[in-house]
């Protein structure tokens, strides 16, 4: 089990104020390693501070705004200094999502979408390489989604910056594993989140997705702690460049 012992290891993780984000942190916390969580300016949600807290770990928390590219830039270096100069794993989980027919998508909507789940990361990612590369350690974890593969309905954002997102992950890896920074993906399948509440609230699509997922249920955000893990710790140091899918075989099917 020391393979994914992560005592003595910091994480920068953001979209930690609940689902999916809040889990990864809690599930990195309780292999021990330390967490620079990532808010919004403002946010009063210190829900998955305090669990952390509780567990006896180091954690701090980073505000920024992941639409505001500036803030984006500082971001990676005030949390170097909020975690006493090291980070050893980052984790891009903050998404946003926004649904329209594609002839009437506003142009502000993908924008914004993009800039959240796509260049936001990249930057970040830009950031932890700088610090990991020369280093000669680190991990990668970016939060992708089914529709990196498919392309869904009335998302074409969402689904553009998820698809471009497995790329990114797949060229950083091509460039970083020489240096012992492994960078991969997690793709979820349907989650029981905030941003599938339409999915979860409309009865006939919720059939029709329940149907079709061969592990029988939604998948909750708690499924993720252990993927998380494994892609920080030392068990997937020959890892590189994967898209984990943890779908309840919905992909296979």
């Amino acid at each position: 089990m020391d393979l994914f012992n992560l005592k003595g290891k910091v994480a920068l993780v953001t979209g930690t104020t609940r689902g999916i984000g809040a889990a990864a942190a809690i599930g990195l916390a309780e292999a021990g390693a330390s967490l620079c969580l990532v808010q919004r300016p403002g946010s009063t949600n210190l829900d998955t501070f305090n669990k952390i807290k509780a567990l006896g770990n180091t954690v701090h928390v980073v505000d920024c705004d992941l639409s505001d590219m500036d803030a984006v830039k500082t971001l990676f270096d005030r949390a170097l200094e909020a975690m006493g100069g090291e980070i050893h794993i980052l984790v891009n989980c903050a998404g946003i999502q926004r649904r329209a027919p594609a002839v009437d998508f506003p142009e502000q909507d993908w924008d914004d979408v993009i800039s959240v789940n796509l260049k936001s990361c990249w930057l970040l990612s830009q950031s932890a390489g700088r610090h990991m590369v020369p280093l000669k350690r680190g991990k990668i974890i970016n939060f992708c989604s089914l529709l990196t593969f498919q392309g869904g309905f009335t998302v074409p954002a969402y689904a553009s910056s998820k698809g471009a997102l497995g790329q990114l992950t797949k060229a950083l890896s091509n460039e970083w594993s020489a240096e012992n920074v492994q960078v991969n993906g997690i793709v979820p399948g349907y989650i029981n989140t905030d941003m599938n509440a339409n999915l979860l609230s409309n009865p006939t699509r919720l059939r029709q997705i329940s149907e079709r997922i061969p592990a029988g249920r939604w998948g909750e955000p708690d499924d993720f702690k252990g993927p998380v893990v494994f892609l920080a710790s030392k068990a997937s140091d020959y890892v590189c460049g994967e898209l984990v899918v943890v779908d309840g075989g919905w992909m296979g099917r």
